[in-house]
């Protein structure tokens, strides 16, 4: 078939749609998609294929499976051209492949029951042996995946753009209580869910200078002439939707050399100048975040930024190319999602291209580049909003630099006449900084860029508006808007929790998978204890699922009947892991002092990673880690009390966990968290939340309802009045014996085999500064937690808040986020994907 004819659909020709052999979905094609992938793909024999042998081999099955909704749905927009969201992060954190395709597809039975014919009882151990990709870290690349996952069910059509790392950030050990950092290898087993597209590579530049000339009409023109190049390579991960034929693609860039080899300085004996190119191009796509604590960390940070979006703005301009669609029409094909500062960039490149590669006028480049790119800030840090160093940039993109000159130029000019005279108005709306050493000012860009902005909870939304960018909002009122964070029930319920899903099933009916707001229905049986002990009956089996992997992990034994009290997350001082810790302190004393009556007893589960150069975060770790060791060993804590630190959190550790959890810690200092997500996979899964009024946490307080969640803590504005008035945390210790006990105690050396200084820095931090309110909230905290030792009494009613906590989730799938930014932000459409073929039962019903 020609490649210029559309591809029929009712061709029942071997490969193609209608290819029986690679798409039928029962046990018997299954098993024998398998089986000719353990021959033919891996050249193994059943009998002596290992656990990674059929992993591998089941993934090809499914993946086979996945192809003919994948060019179906490629085809499809080829054939009816519409707006196709591309959603650029430099983080896809999507976890585990597998099973979350055979949920998709609606064919985890079959798969177990085509495993059996091979000697295996369980898809679980299948399941255990698939590697996490190490393509995210934290919230921002779960919150893509999330958003990937949920576009594909909404049958949106999407391409996520970003980078294939090589190595993920790391992985976590615990020794002596410190994290130490190992290589992520996570494709050292091969990785069977992408499709290398070398056809489709695209040419990037760094470096070098611009050139002035003429062109042939007579027009001053100047051209970017590279001083080093770098090829992206296109790696396709095919994304499905549930239960629909729409299987969008997270198209990831991996880094290769121009001239991969120079014979010449081979021949001449200098071995590694023959291979030098291939190397330092090949690192772009080598780690995700390397240290930008040094200036060549910080060099090829920006180098990665500049690379993934430079080849995924070109990728869609060549999509156009393609299908015969004229530069001027990319607003009503593409709408550019920036998530986060690390894309920004795409500003200053998408202006490039057009005006130097399609040779537009300025004002035409800049309304295509305004209309089709939008701006999701995650962040209130100082330190996340991402500045470049004027000389790092020039040295890099010394025509993007130019570029950005311009626009900042133009934009000042707008800003003069709507203030004329205010020059302070125009240092803190400029794009370059001028006040902290020269840089360029990336958030500044992407909002000056962006046709929208938009925070990601109510609160961080507010916030943007009246404290971070204050200035652009008062000149744009209308480009600034919310859509609140969300997270997919599949994969965060469905997946990871059956038990729940089981019985949520049997109530309402599958639908709620799709459609999160059924989950209403269960209100009506908060008082029906027999739906509350059966409910209580899927977190305790749960809960027993974790403790065995603690014990394996860990070697910590913890009473599933306990109350599982967890915090897993990046580790920050914002997201104060160390008040936590200094609570469990307190509680590990009452129970000392004889002090114990009425208190819950908690098995305490701390996890998450703390960046490799973030001292005081590894303090933290090592902090809790001393805690764990002395608690853990006490015979006067047994059956009252455990602490554990879970090492290496991750996608595939969190399903374990956030079904198993009784009480979420979401404790971060009011004004600092964005949104957070995890507080969301909490709520679904029926945990309660001790929190403060801080991102997402007050619209989670404001829908399961104020009496099902434990509330303490200064509130932004009360924190931002304790700043204002030099705020000291000395009265607030003075004032609680217990929290000066608790310090006095770690100043001893108690959890650090008698080493008093070990801990000081944190002691130090909290005692003096105390950027982040520890001591300001630590007495209502406590409050909040004997509130939770209350409750937990009354097994009956702490369930039934559980349940309503489940009940009344729903509006926090990430369903319904995608669907506010396709109304009010991107103005995208569903494309539903037809595939007229006779395959059998290929869409399960």
């Amino acid at each position: 078939m020609s490649s210029s004819q559309p591809l029929d659909l009712r061709l029942p020709t071997p490969g193609c749609y209608s290819d029986h052999e690679r798409a039928g979905i029962n046990a018997d094609a299954v098993f024998d998609g398998m089986t000719e992938h353990l021959f033919f793909t891996l050249g193994r024999l059943a009998p002596s294929a290992s656990l990674h042998d059929l992993y591998m081999a089941l993934s090809y099955a499914v993946r086979d499976r996945l192809m003919t909704r994948y060019l179906a749905s490629q085809e499809a927009i080829r054939e009816r051209p519409q707006k196709t969201v591309a959603y650029l992060s430099a983080e896809f954190l999507i976890g585990p492949q597998l099973n979350n395709n055979l949920l998709n597809l609606g064919i985890q039975k079959e798969a177990e029951e085509a495993l059996k014919r091979f000697g295996i009882e369980s898809l679980a151990h299948i399941l255990e042996v698939e590697e996490e990709p190490g393509l995210g870290n934290g919230g921002l690349g779960r919150l893509a995946a999330c958003y990937m996952e949920s576009l594909a069910s909404l049958q949106v059509p999407a391409t996520g753009y970003g980078i294939r790392y090589e190595f993920g950030i790391f992985n976590q050990l615990i020794r002596d209580g410190w994290q130490v950092e190992v290589t992520d290898k996570w494709l050292k087993g091969g990785w069977p869910w992408e499709l290398p597209q070398p056809d489709e590579a695209c040419f990037v530049g760094f470096g070098g200078r611009t050139q002035n000339y003429m062109d042939d009409k007579g027009k001053y023109r100047s051209r970017w002439i590279p001083s080093e190049h770098a090829i992206g390579i296109p790696h396709d991960v095919p994304v499905l939707g549930y239960r629909v034929n729409t299987c969008n693609r997270l198209r990831l860039w991996r880094a290769d050399a121009t001239e991969s080899f120079d014979f010449y300085a081979f021949n001449i004996g200098d071995y590694y100048g023959a291979v030098e190119e291939k190397v330092a191009s090949e690192t772009l796509s080598k780690v995700l975040y390397p240290n930008d604590g040094t200036d060549e960390g910080r060099r090829l940070r920006l180098k990665q930024q500049h690379f993934f979006v430079s080849c995924s703005l070109q990728d869609m301009f060549r999509s156009l190319k393609k299908r015969g669609i004229c530069i001027e029409e990319f607003p009503n094909h593409w709408t550019v999602q920036l998530n986060d500062t690390h894309p920004a960039i795409a500003v200053a490149e998408m202006m490039r291209l057009l005006i130097d590669d399609y040779h537009l006028d300025w004002e035409k480049a800049w309304e295509i580049t305004n209309k089709s790119v939008a701006y999701t800030n995650h962040t209130l840090l100082p330190e996340a909003l991402e500045k470049w160093d004027l000389d790092l940039f020039k040295s890099l993109l010394p025509r993007h630099l130019e570029l950005i000159y311009e626009i900042n130029k133009r934009f000042l000019q707008q800003v003069r006449l709507r203030y004329p005279g205010n020059d302070l108005i125009l240092r803190k709306l400029s794009i370059i900084d001028e006040d902290n050493g020269k840089a360029v000012r990336m958030a500044h860009l992407a909002t000056i860029g962006a046709h929208h902005v938009n925070g990601v909870a109510a609160l961080h939304s507010d916030l943007i508006k009246r404290q971070l960018l204050p200035e652009f909002a008062n000149l744009w009122p209308d480009k600034f808007t919310n859509v609140t964070n969300g997270v997919t029930p599949r994969r965060w319920v469905a997946l990871a929790n059956p038990e729940l899903s089981e019985l949520l099933d049997n109530e309402i009916g599958p639908g709620w998978i799709t459609n999160m707001e059924l989950l209403n229905q269960l209100e009506k049986k908060e008082t029906d204890q027999n739906f509350l002990d059966q409910f209580g009956r899927t977190k305790l089996t749960s809960k027993k699922k974790l403790a065995g992997y603690i014990h394996r992990q860990t070697g910590v034994l913890v009473d599933p009947s306990s109350m599982f009290d967890v915090q897993v997350k990046r580790i920050h001082q914002y997201k104060r892991q160390h008040l936590n810790a200094l609570q469990v302190i307190t509680q590990y004393l009452r129970i000392k002092n004889g002090q114990a009556q009425g208190m819950a007893p908690r098995t305490v589960i701390f996890g998450g990673k703390a960046a490799p150069g973030y001292f005081m975060a590894k303090l933290i770790i090592r902090f809790i880690n001393g805690i764990a060791e002395m608690v853990n060993a006490d015979p006067d804590m047994d059956g009252k009390l455990r602490v554990v630190f879970l090492p290496d959190y991750n996608v595939k550790l969190g399903e374990q966990v956030y079904p198993a959890t009784d009480l979420s810690e979401q404790i971060s200092t009011a004004g600092k968290e964005a949104s957070g997500t995890g507080n969301m996979k909490f709520a679904m899964n029926g945990a309660l939340t001790i929190g403060t009024l801080d991102g997402a946490n007050i619209e989670i307080r404001e829908r399961v309802g104020a009496e099902n969640f434990f509330l303490f803590g200064n509130t932004e504005k009360e924190i931002m009045a304790l700043r204002n008035n030099n705020y000291d945390p000395k009265p607030f210790i003075k004032a609680l014996p217990e929290l000066s006990e608790a310090i006095r105690l770690v100043e001893l050396g108690h959890f650090s085999n008698g080493d008093g200084e070990l801990f000081r820095p944190i002691l130090n931090n909290i005692t003096g500064e105390d950027p982040f309110f520890v001591m300001a909230d630590f007495a209502d905290y406590l409050r909040a937690q004997d509130n939770v030792s209350h409750a937990w009494q009354d097994r009956s009613e702490w369930n039934r808040m559980s349940l309503l906590n489940t009940a009344r989730s729903g509006f926090f799938s990430s369903d319904r986020s995608i669907r506010e930014y396709c109304k009010a932000i991107w103005n995208v459409e569903s494309l539903p994907v037809e595939i007229t073929c006779d395959v059998n039962s290929i869409v399960p019903q």
